[in-house]
């Protein structure tokens, strides 16, 4: 893998891994790239907090039939995190567009991981040329479904967090017994700004406001499928059932995972994925 500084950079063949930054007008977007490049595309979009890196072990899972696309949304990962740019849902969802435009990635399904998921229904709403299906992981439907932590906030006097901290913060993101919270998830947090890191969960916040996913979805009739850990600690699993408001709307609960099945149980999570796109995938012209 490479990393380039004015763009994707291929290392090898066509279908060698690219890590790389597209300069956007009012940010660096950090993209990786894996799989087949004429093969149908996979956008994954990552949560709040977290980066591409959250998708690794499930990407080795999906390239053998998908041309995966990962991006560290603005504020996040190795993405810029400038304090006098929006990040309100819609416009990183219009950053996520841009960059397959740039990639040249006519129809993708997409997939997003809690609120990644809100940032994909951004997207489809906003682009349902682009947007061929929605697979959204432990995504909270409406904030009636969020399960506040009792844990103590940490605050800008606080930043950046100690260890302890940290792992209080991410401990809520994983119910699997004897599951260890990777280190480079704790440094993606880490890696925020305290404005960035708390802008875009209020982002989040703000769009569930305006209106409820299952609402947004049954509107853009988009072909959907919600995974959902079962004993998710941040989200109440049970209201994975409200997506069913969206017709056709396909819902799986995974027993004995929390809120981040694609950490947790990767083969499992990423058997899901591949049944619902082999269906609905389109494969690049």
């Amino acid at each position: 893998m490479t990393v380039s500084d004015g763009g994707p950079h291929v290392n090898g063949g066509a279908e060698a891994t690219e890590s790389g930054t597209l300069s956007l007008d009012d940010g660096d977007i950090h993209v990786c790239q894996d799989g087949p490049r004429d093969a149908p595309a996979l956008l994954l979009i990552h949560g709040s907090a977290s980066s591409t890196r959250s998708w690794n072990p499930m990407v080795p899972l999906l390239t053998t039939s998908h041309r995966v696309v990962r991006i560290d949304l603005l504020g996040h990962g190795r993405s810029a995190k400038p304090a006098d740019r929006s990040y309100a849902i819609p416009d990183q969802a219009r950053r996520a567009g841009a960059v397959l435009d740039r990639l040249g990635v006519d129809h993708a399904v997409v997939v997003g991981h809690s609120s990644g998921g809100v940032v994909a229904t951004a997207l489809a709403e906003q682009r349902p040329d682009l947007v061929t299906a929605l697979a959204l992981v432990n995504t909270g439907p409406s904030l009636d479904a969020f399960i506040a932590s009792k844990s103590a906030a940490i605050g800008l006097s606080q930043w950046p967090p100690t260890d302890e901290q940290l792992r209080q913060f991410a401990s809520t993101g994983f119910s699997r017994a004897g599951y260890q919270i990777p280190e480079e998830l704790l440094d993606d947090v880490r890696g925020m700004t305290y404005h960035s890191l708390t802008t875009s969960m209020g982002a989040t916040r703000s769009y569930l406001e305006q209106r409820t996913l299952p609402d947004r979805l049954t509107v853009l009739g988009k072909p959907l499928l919600v995974v959902f850990g079962e004993d998710d600690r941040r989200w109440r699993s049970a209201s994975a059932s409200d997506y069913r408001a969206a017709p056709g709307a396909k819902v799986e609960l995974l027993s004995g995972l929390g809120h981040s099945p694609i950490l947790e149980d990767p083969p499992r999570t990423a058997a899901a994925l591949l049944a619902f796109t082999a269906i609905h995938a389109v494969r690049a012209d």
